[in-house]
């Protein structure tokens, strides 16, 4: 079944055609229009630009998935498109672009949540991969603990089958993906500030300050990053005489390593309360170089199968909307033209 995942949940405009293979989904294309450069001057996402923005790019980025793939849409046997969560115009814009092909071509199509999307990146193959070895890529077998951390939220899912999942930890003020652009903001390092602090952090000594740890109970599983985030902020204040090169190296380094500590030692706790061995870390957290490092440090330590999908597939992309949207296809789950965006987290 060919399948076009659309994604707009956000500041990305997405589009991505997929196949199913004989352990994931084998990525036949995967588009990406990024408005980094439009928000950045504003220091972050402006809502109403974003979803003028999709407006403008979803038909070229749509046109190019399927130019790459080498199909057109009569090709499609499939749908999908985040239906949740996100800015609720961005995700408008998506949806109604889905509804208005499958009208015209009599194509099924299915809603997806994001979230969950972002877990299911660790099936998505390049067909590439496929076409020149023997046996595809490993992916996962259920059940599996999946890291989920972005910029809008940050949550451990116990994934027991396509789709199907308990949430066992999410974030309670911001998601480490906002705290990372909220500290590269008040450091002067403009926006998306993730990327420039994992950058500064790689010549910076993380052991040169301690920031707070915010683990909250030693039963608990939610995340709070706002702390760490206001620490960085009265650290700055106290300095004397500015921020040299070098201080600002150490505290992108000390800041980005309280937040991975966090990060992991409660992935690691999460999967001990559950007893399962096989961790995914996606989302597009998960292009920092030092959690991917530490993550794999420590499941190399508790003998856990780790699962990285790589960078392109980890941040905002519509293969990962598409393999989701294949499985929910495949058991015969439809939506109709009532499907309507849920912007917030309630119904996760």
């Amino acid at each position: 079944m060919l399948v076009l995942g659309i994604e707009s949940s956000c500041d990305d405009t997405a589009a991505a055609v997929v196949d199913s293979g004989p352990k994931g989904s084998v990525v036949l294309s995967s588009i990406v229009s990024s408005q980094d450069t439009l928000h950045g001057r504003y220091g972050g996402i402006v809502p109403e630009l974003a979803s003028r923005s999709h407006i403008e790019m979803i038909i070229p980025v749509v046109e190019s998935a399927l130019d790459s793939a080498g199909v057109t849409i009569k090709d499609i046997e499939g749908m999908a498109v985040t239906e949740a969560p996100g800015l609720v115009g961005s995700l408008l814009v998506g949806m109604s672009f889905v509804k208005g092909v499958s009208f015209v071509n009599s194509l099924p199509f299915v809603g997806v949540n994001h979230i969950l999307a972002h877990a299911h990146a660790a099936f998505l193959i390049d067909k590439a991969e496929v076409e020149e070895i023997d046996e595809a890529p490993e992916v996962p077998d259920f059940p599996f603990v999946a890291l989920v951390v972005s910029g809008g939220h940050t949550t451990i899912l116990l994934m027991t089958g396509y789709g199907e999942y308990r949430v066992l930890g999410a974030t309670l003020d911001d998601a480490a993906g906002e705290a990372f652009d909220k500290t590269a903001k008040l450091l002067g390092l403009g926006y998306p500030g993730g990327r420039v602090i994992d950058s500064l952090a790689t010549e910076g000594n993380r052991e040169a300050i301690t920031f707070p740890r915010a683990y909250l109970s030693k039963e608990s599983l939610d995340f709070s990053f706002s702390g760490v985030k206001t620490s960085v902020l009265t650290y700055v204040k106290k300095l004397k005489g500015g921020i040299d090169d070098t201080a600002l190296r150490d505290i992108a380094a000390s800041f980005q390593e309280a937040v991975v500590d966090v990060l992991i030692t409660k992935t690691v706790r999460a999967m001990e309360s559950v007893n399962v061995s096989s961790l995914v870390v996606a989302g597009g957290v998960a292009c920092n170089s030092r959690l991917r490092v530490k993550a794999g440090e420590e499941c190399d330590k508790n003998s856990f199968d780790l699962y990285l999908p790589p960078p392109k597939y980890c941040s905002d992309n519509g293969a990962m909307i598409a393999s989701l949207g294949f499985q929910k296809l495949k058991k015969g789950e439809r939506a109709d033209f009532n499907l309507n965006a849920k912007p917030g987290l309630a119904d996760f």
